[in-house]
């Protein structure tokens, strides 16, 4: 008989109310150890609040959170055994580096060898070795991120919660430092729980993204699952997807105002709101497709995003080759790959 492993964290229905708006709406949430959770949600969607919650920042109202399988709802935050990681870094300005990266060790009573010793060690993962002498006044705001994270990790916690961790700094730095991040984790067997509003950071460092709405998950999955398939309209909208609309479903296609849209087979039937993936939405000449004019061109890195304006119905959006993407103005036709629609469930 296989043994069920308990999860480092629990939140059992937390439930955070400010006067009558649940901030927090009866949240259940399981992260098992060694896992990176990313929460994402627009301002006021409640993931702030349940980073505070499980720090013990922000008392529950009701529910419960377990940390390795004991009840920490009434623990004060120092007693969790959880990493705190903000956006501003908090760094202690009067303390050099090493003093700053020791600060939770000394309010352990750790020995000094041990200080030295765990300070070195965590420098020389984060990049940077033998900085323990230096003024965090002259430190780079990607080198105040790195002493920050060393800092949080010293005392080895249990759970290690970031809240906008890279929020700060520029995008190239970002792009570069999630990628080490994930990395130190994986080498670290760090448990993280992270909140971000940039999904490309989200997706680039969780195991599992947890997309939140009016205090409560509106959907929880891999990245990829995510990405690929939102469960809900609110999801397609707030990771950037609006190729959405009504259709009503017969068998393997979908009419709508875009004329017919190919659905896999064995899709749901009847009426529905569908979710055409910009990479499902293919450029072909005017008379072979639906007709459209190309209104707006976004180059994206590799690909090129090409808003259509057909004669009925919302834009549409398309990606391109960047070599393939057509002018403004130009008269083009679309057609639509059944693999990348999408039926969304509210």
């Amino acid at each position: 008989m296989t043994e069920t492993v308990a999860p480092l964290l629990d939140l059992e229905a937390a439930t955070v109310r400010f006067g009558a708006r649940a901030a927090l709406d009866a949240v259940d949430l399981r992260v098992a150890a060694r896992e990176i959770v990313c929460v994402l949600g627009p301002s006021g969607s409640g993931k702030s609040t349940l980073l505070r919650a499980v720090a013990g920042l922000q008392p529950l109202d009701s529910g419960r959170v377990l940390l390795e399988g004991a009840d920490r709802t009434g623990t004060p935050v120092h007693r969790r055994g959880v990493g705190l990681m903000f956006q501003d870094h908090q760094l202690f300005p009067q303390r050099d580096v090493g003093g700053n990266v020791a600060f939770g060790l000394r309010m352990r009573g750790a020995r000094r060898a041990e200080q030295t010793a765990r300070v070195e060690e965590l420098l020389e993962l984060v990049g940077l070795p033998g900085a323990q002498g230096r003024s965090v006044a002259t430190l780079s705001g990607g080198e105040q991120q790195r002493v920050a994270l060393a800092r949080a990790l010293a005392p080895r916690p249990a759970l290690l919660m970031l809240d906008e961790p890279l929020g700060q700094l520029d995008r190239s730095l970002r792009e570069r430092l999630v990628v080490e991040l994930r990395q130190l984790f994986g080498q670290l067997g760090t448990t993280v729980l992270a909140v971000t509003h940039d999904q490309g950071e989200a997706f680039a460092l969780a195991d599992r993204v947890v997309v939140m709405r009016d205090g409560r998950i509106a959907q929880s999955g891999t990245p990829l699952e995510v990405w690929q398939r939102p469960a809900s309209e609110f999801v397609a909208r707030f990771l950037g997807f609006d190729n959405v609309v009504e259709a009503t479903i017969t068998g393997e296609a979908a009419d709508t105002v875009w004329g017919k849209v190919p659905v896999v087979p064995g899709a749901r039937q009847g009426p529905a709101r569908l979710l055409v993936r910009p990479a499902g939405v293919r450029l072909v000449p005017a008379a072979e497709g639906l007709p459209c004019t190309v209104v707006s061109r976004t180059f994206r890195g590799h690909h090129v995003a090409v808003r259509l304006r057909p004669a009925e119905g919302p834009l549409l959006e398309a990606e391109c080759p960047l070599r393939e993407a057509p002018e403004v103005g130009t008269e083009t036709g679309a057609v639509f790959a059944a693999d990348e629609v999408v039926l969304l469930e509210g």
